[in-house]
């Protein structure tokens, strides 16, 4: 089996020896095998920071992680108004029951960087909301279904396209 080389660039660059030692520190901890692997997982969040800042129109996909107290009456009814005003970005979300009241809310997303920035202040408006966190990443979720002239519905991708019988064609 051949292992065609990877197109890479390599980056010299000089940091102050306390920040290159936490570096070191980090990439030792979280296991990786170089300080390169880092550095760019640091680099690919802070673009797509970047491009949701700078170009609020493009398509985003990612995650939004909700802790909230339970005991605040209204809470989850209200979580579930405000994400079906939001029907369009909200793709699925799991719930799961945590100690002392708490819950945790996971949702997974896809829209305009603008629209999913709004839908977190949003969420975040909500009182009992004690944390909430948007990840994303440029990388789209494949269209899932067409339906007759809606535009921007998802379709499924020919290769993945059902016959009759459910099954994947």
């Amino acid at each position: 089996m051949t292992i065609e080389p990877t197109n890479l660039a390599r980056l010299s660059m000089s940091l102050p020896a306390d920040l290159f030692r936490q570096l070191d520190v980090m990439v030792e901890e979280r296991g990786l095998p170089s300080r390169s692997q880092l550095i760019a997982e640091l680099i690919r969040h802070a673009l797509v920071d970047h491009e949701a800042r700078t170009r609020p129109e493009d398509l985003l996909a990612g995650t939004i992680t909700l802790v909230y107290r339970a005991d605040r009456g209204r809470v989850r009814q209200q979580l579930a108004q405000t994400q079906a005003e939001y029907l369009k970005e909200v793709i699925s979300s799991q719930h799961v029951f945590l100690e002392e009241d708490q819950s945790l809310e996971v949702l997974l997303v896809q829209g305009p960087a603008a629209r999913l920035k709004e839908m977190c202040d949003a969420l975040r408006g909500i009182r009992g909301v004690q944390q909430l966190q948007l990840v994303t990443t440029t990388a789209l979720l494949p269209q899932l279904h067409e339906q007759d002239g809606e535009e921007g519905a998802r379709a499924v991708p020919p290769a993945r396209s059902r016959t009759k019988g459910g099954a994947v064609a």
